[in-house]
């Protein structure tokens, strides 16, 4: 199947101004960019003049379970996302770390329940979804949080030295099977007793397999200044490539301390692999932590198991009516998840101005009323932060959604429009692009978006996903 895409304006993904172009695809490939290509193809596409950039590339997504689902990658395809980055803070769906546990510990329930950890190893993950093929490529990463579960029965502690063995052979048995690389979630009770020596063990077999280290920080709060210099010596220590996973300062305690950590960051960068994403939200979500809420503005709840009706309700409203304190309500409530709004917007801009800096989303599928970050993310960096409030410029912006992610990752096919790259492509209109989803209405599909392609195959046009079988691969290392 030939596709030309004729009167596009162009932005390729290297952070350059785009260009009026033809964009000429076969078998999955873009095969010609430039003006007025003299190509015969079997179906033609006018743009418009509107914007064509390479496929976003999501580099922070929990994403894991969805992906074996028909329409579980609808929200991102509906942004233009057509890669996503799974297994992130250290939680992925393989290997099962379920053996003697009746349910998964929390942050692990974030993906899903029991049932879902079926697949005893990583390559047996891998395999299921290449059976299943994804809706959008998948990058698979292995979390800690199994790695450590499998090994310890009690994770209240730091790890011994033949538990470490055990889960560096687990990690190993990955990387082999084409694991991206690893994950950390630090800030989480599985491994909040991990030690930086039981981080750098693994790190460093990471980094013998030339793969990435990605890490949910130690701490995000008024820590975070310790926390990256922790990052930091693992990453000095073990030579591994690192990615600080959405990066941010929580707490009015931590306001401004973002000047301090990309100092830090940018002097690391003159010697070391460092990278660094965010999402573009002031809002984060994930489990309900007695720690998180306490820190936050306003706390609302996503998901409950014991009371599922307080999804969308308020922490405070809840203490309220059931007569309790903040870290009652919270017990009763888990297993449980909330978003906490804890965060500036001058860190925000800051951190995404800086050159270095990735996209990721972030989004909680399973959550029952999610973060509007899973359906938005991407728009509202393209339509608020660059075109509206001028943070960056548009073609920056999509550098940072495509070809900057996909040299850390090192995807070599992907996050370009050029001649021998995959069709990952998504067409948009500058103009209108913006996201629809907020905290009051959350799944939306943002607007603006024309078409987005995944391997030369359309996925989803104007507003809604096609009838074209999925397309999405394994992009195992």
């Amino acid at each position: 199947m030939s596709l030309l895409i004729r009167n596009a304006l162009v932005y390729d993904g290297s952070g350059a101004a785009p260009m009026k172009a033809d964009v000429a695809v076969e078998g999955g490939a873009i095969v010609g960019v430039g003006p007025d290509l003299p190509v015969r193809a079997d179906e033609v596409r006018d743009a418009g003049g509107l914007a064509l950039a390479p496929g976003f590339i999501d580099v922070h997504t929990h994403d894991d379970a969805v992906a074996l689902e028909a329409d579980g990658l609808h929200p991102k395809l509906s942004q233009g996302v057509t890669t996503v980055v799974t297994g992130n803070c250290g939680i992925s769906l393989a290997p099962s770390p379920m053996a003697g546990r009746e349910a998964p510990p929390p942050p692990l329930d974030l993906i899903g329940e029991a049932a879902a950890y079926r697949f005893p190893r990583f390559v047996d993950f891998l395999d299921a979804l290449r059976a299943f093929t994804p809706g959008c490529n998948v990058v698979p990463l292995v979390g800690h949080h199994v790695l450590r579960a499998r090994a310890m029965a009690d994770l209240a502690r730091p790890a011994a030295d033949h538990e470490i063995e055990a889960m560096r052979a687990d990690l190993a048995e990955a990387l082999a099977a084409g694991a991206a690389g690893l994950s950390t979630g630090l800030a989480y009770p599985p491994a909040r007793h991990a030690t930086t020596d039981e981080i750098a063990a693994l790190a460093a077999d990471v980094a013998a397999a030339g793969r990435i280290w990605t890490t949910h920080m130690r701490d995000e709060r008024l820590g975070v200044v310790s926390s990256v210099a922790e990052t930091l010596d693992v990453a000095r220590r073990s030579g591994v490539r690192t990615l600080i996973s959405h990066h941010k300062c929580c707490g009015e305690a931590a306001f401004g301390l973002s000047a301090t950590t990309l100092a830090m960051i940018e002097t690391a960068r003159k010697t070391m692999p460092i990278d660094l994403d965010l999402y573009p939200y002031t809002a984060s979500s994930t489990v309900l932590i007695e720690t998180f809420a306490r820190d936050s503005r306003k706390v609302t709840v996503s998901w409950s198991d014991p009371h599922p009706e307080m999804a969308g309700r308020d922490l405070a409203e809840i203490c309220a009516e059931w007569g309790v304190d903040q870290n009652e309500a919270i017990g009763r409530l888990r297993p449980g998840g909330a978003i906490y709004h804890q965060m500036d917007d001058g860190d925000l801009e800051r951190i995404l101005a800086y050159p270095p800096t990735l996209v990721g989303s972030d989004g909680l599928p399973r959550d029952k009323r999610p973060h509007p970050r899973l359906w938005g993310a991407f728009p509202r960096v393209l339509g608020h932060y660059a075109r509206d409030k001028g943070v960056i410029s548009l073609q920056t912006a999509i550098a940072k959604m495509t070809g900057q992610t996909a040299k850390t990752l090192h995807l070599a096919d992907r996050g370009r429009i050029a001649p021998g790259c995959k069709a990952d492509l998504v067409l948009f209109d500058p103009a209108a692009i913006h996201d629809a989803a907020d905290y009051d209405h959350p799944v939306r599909p943002a607007e603006g978006i024309a078409g987005v392609w995944v391997n030369g195959v359309l996925a989803w046009a104007e507003g809604a996903p096609t009838d074209a079988p999925r397309a999405g691969q394994v992009l195992a290392a």
